[in-house]
């Protein structure tokens, strides 16, 4: 099985642009992933992934993602090669969202966010 799941927040708004062959969309953006342990001093380290949406996942991900909210994101692992511009084989691994969901706390009224403890979540 080839699926991974990522619960972060976005590093900036998303990018889109749309294929020169197909008009369909692409929409980037890096999310900020806490790990789930500390580190020798107490502190938690974060992973910075670079994820990449197509198609109607790349619209709703375009239109409703923005730069600090908290969204989860499933997807498939895919692997690939390439030349450089100096003819060197180079590896690239893509992390390409199947599903995009909103993680963040819900709102009320006054637009304040209302925290959640969110750590008893099966994932």
């Amino acid at each position: 099985m080839n699926k991974f799941q990522f619960m972060g927040r976005l590093t900036r708004d998303p990018e889109t642009r749309v294929m020169q062959n197909s008009n369909n969309k692409v929409t980037n953006f890096t999310l900020a992933v806490n790990r789930r342990f500390t580190d020798a001093n107490g502190e938690r380290k974060v992973d910075f992934f670079n994820v990449t949406s197509f198609g109607k996942v790349a619209e709703f991900c375009e239109k409703y993602y923005q730069k600090g909210q908290q969204v989860l994101v499933e997807g498939r692992i895919q692997t690939r090669s390439y030349e450089d511009k100096e003819g060197a084989k180079k590896y690239a691994t893509d992390f390409i969202i199947e599903q995009a969901y909103f993680a963040d706390s819900r709102k009320d009224e006054d637009n304040e966010i209302i925290v959640e403890d969110t750590d008893d979540l099966p994932f």
